[in-house]
């Protein structure tokens, strides 16, 4: 093949068009969407949620009670990650001005006015949890660096801050009590980043309970802090555990040691929160790539579904007045933030999200079992189609009935669409989640490979136009793909990867450090044959496909240097590619940045797929 590159470092915006002339993909990156609005737990009234009605996904205030809403947060690499405190006075936003995730907290009133340190006495670091207390001050703030590992602060007004925990491991705040005498933090001192163990710690540091599935005979299961009781002085906390090797919630008195099994018996995984007034829980059930909602009454132990269309609820909040608010999307229709009492709660101006096709379930025998592929392709199309390979990132996620414009992009363009739930997946047991240890990446794509002949035999794919993508996990066992399989796929198209295995891990965030630990089972000193085997770059020099590499110059989980190692061994070789830089992170929040991205990537399908 003959050698090829591009490069760009800080492009220029794209010029919107006017909305007739735009595309159906184009417009579903541009249409006005919002999260689901987050309330302050003492002023219900008073919500935050976050937009991209400006074209950067930003901060909004929303004064339930007047409906003003108001922009909270303009940065221009955006906002998303904020809250607000219980009595809805404050926002607090994480400030990382380059997109690296390294900065400070600050905060500004809610009704509107300059933002100020939320609290100065702390340095930047990567946050690691936020508790915001009732009196309207008090904060419990995580934080990660590379020198320090996680460090837990107790934040008062007036005074400095006082450090209340410290490990080398990874740890974060998981809850503070109604009463702000209780911090629930999760923490992996036994070593284990992908379990986590709980503790329970009064605000001088001292340690009121622990509770550790990790030890005495039921290793690496997990807990996670899903939110202490709404009640002053209720030492009820709920948490998420894997005992039956799937998620499920159980209540735990931190006080008496009293353990509250709910026995739910719903297969997939199972989430819950508190309602306001403790008396029940709102339950959140995943399986399959779809979810639902019911409410579980803690006095009758009963369990009640919460009515939702087909597809996926990927937020829900159970409100003062008992109604259930739910952010709900399908692979077809885009998503929309509805109430239980009815009708649609934000409704944002502007232009409207086109819908898309219906996505089809797939079983596939797999090495490691049945393995579920969900499809979608051009209304009344019929194969062979070219067909793009869409990995999800994580690895700990899984594709679902959702609306994603990037899969719907492809869609519109001629090609089939199919997404894997490879073995690290969630939504399918905690087995098939924990099933890639110490062979990172080769599992993952063992499934890959069984779901792509099943593609082609069944006449749904052409085998010579199979394009491999995905973006942070997914990127990386697209690069790995297209090196140990290089007779399997067309083209490789890989976002914000990792792609030399062994550079990344000593350049990444420590909580991303102790991760691969985990799975590989040490350093690349302590298991170098592991981390080479799982390395993109060692297989560099088998890559046949065109590979096109997209990549942000502050990314701290998939660093710039490490995929320019790749880039340059692809020169070396003379081999077929581009790459493609942006001034951001991890991805971007920029909507024309992002349609850039994505109508890159369409072009050089298009140049290097067979007509």
């Amino acid at each position: 093949m003959t050698g090829a590159k591009t490069e760009s470092t800080t492009p220029s915006a794209p010029q919107a068009p006017g909305s007739a002339d735009m595309p159906d993909w184009e417009k579903r990156f541009r249409a006005p969407r919002v999260s689901l609005p987050d309330w302050a737990e003492d002023a219900p009234d008073r919500s935050l949620f976050v937009s991209n009605a400006t074209g950067t996904y930003e901060l909004y205030a929303w004064n339930r009670t007047t409906g003003e809403q108001r922009q909270a947060t303009d940065r221009p690499n955006g906002t998303t990650d904020g809250t607000l405190s219980p009595d809805g006075a404050w926002i607090w936003w994480f400030d990382d001005k380059d997109g690296d995730e390294f900065g400070i907290w600050r905060r500004q009133p809610f009704t509107g006015g300059a933002d100020e340190p939320a609290v100065p006495g702390l340095a930047a670091s990567y946050p690691a949890g936020l508790a915001l207390a009732r009196d309207g001050g008090t904060a419990v703030v995580g934080r990660s660096t590379d020198e320090d590992g996680t460090t837990i602060h107790l934040a008062r007004p007036g005074a400095d801050p006082v450090e209340i925990y410290r490990h080398r491991e990874s740890a974060g705040v998981g809850d503070l009590s109604h009463d702000g005498s209780l911090i629930a933090i999760e923490h992996t001192e036994h070593g284990d980043a992908m379990h986590a163990a709980l503790r329970v710690l009064r605000a001088d540091g001292s340690t009121v309970a622990d509770l550790d599935d990790t030890k005495g005979g039921a290793e690496e299961l997990g807990l996670e802090v899903l939110g202490f009781a709404p009640v002053d002085g209720d030492t009820r906390l709920l948490i998420g555990h894997q005992r039956r090797g799937r998620w499920e919630p159980l209540v735990w008195d931190v006080a008496t040691g009293e353990e509250t099994d709910l026995a739910l018996e719903l297969p997939g995984d199972v989430s819950a929160e508190w309602y306001p007034d403790g008396s029940g829980l709102l339950i959140a059930h995943s399986f399959e790539a779809r979810s639902e909602l019911f409410r579980y009454d803690l006095a009758s132990r009963e369990l009640t579904r919460v009515p939702t269309p087909p597809g996926t609820v990927s937020g829900a909040t159970a409100r003062p007045d008992g109604s259930v608010e739910y952010l709900w999307s399908s692979s077809a229709e885009p998503s929309v933030v509805r109430s239980t009492s009815g009708g649609v709660v934000l409704d944002p101006p502007g232009m409207k999200c086109p819908p898309s096709v219906p996505v089809e379930d797939v079983w596939v025998e797999g090495p490691g079992g049945r393995i579920h592929a969900l499809i979608q392709k051009p209304a009344g199309a019929t194969g062979p189609l070219p067909t793009v390979f869409d990995l999800h990132g994580g690895p700990t996620w899984h594709d679902s009935d959702s609306f994603a414009s990037g899969p719907a992009a492809w869609v519109d363009h001629g090609y089939a669409v199919v997404r894997v739930n490879y073995r690290g997946s969630t939504g399918y047991g905690r087995a098939w989640t924990d099933a890639l240890k110490h062979r990172v990446g080769l599992i993952e794509l063992e499934d890959v490979a069984a779901v792509r002949d099943w593609a082609v035999s069944s006449g749904l794919a052409d085998p010579d136009r199979l394009v491999l993508t995905g973006g942070s996990w997914g990127g990386y066992l697209t690069l790995l793909g297209i090196g140990t399989q290089p007779q399997a796929w067309t083209v490789g198209i890989a976002v914000v990867p990792v792609a030399d295995y062994v550079t990344a891990y000593h350049d990444e965030m420590e909580a991303l450090k102790a991760m691969d630990r985990t799975l590989l089972g040490g350093t690349p000193e302590e298991v170098p044959e592991r981390f080479e085997a799982s390395s993109p770059l060692t297989y560099v020099d088998q890559v046949k496909a065109p590979v096109y590499i997209s990549a942000g110059v502050n990314d701290p989980r998939c660093p710039i240097r490490q995929i320019d190692n790749y880039i340059h061994r692809l020169q070396s070789l003379g081999a077929t590619h581009e790459i493609y830089r942006y001034d951001a992170g991890h991805g971007s929040l920029v909507v024309d940045e992002r349609i850039k991205q994505v109508a890159l990537e369409l072009d050089f399908a298009k140049r290097h797929l067979p007509a």
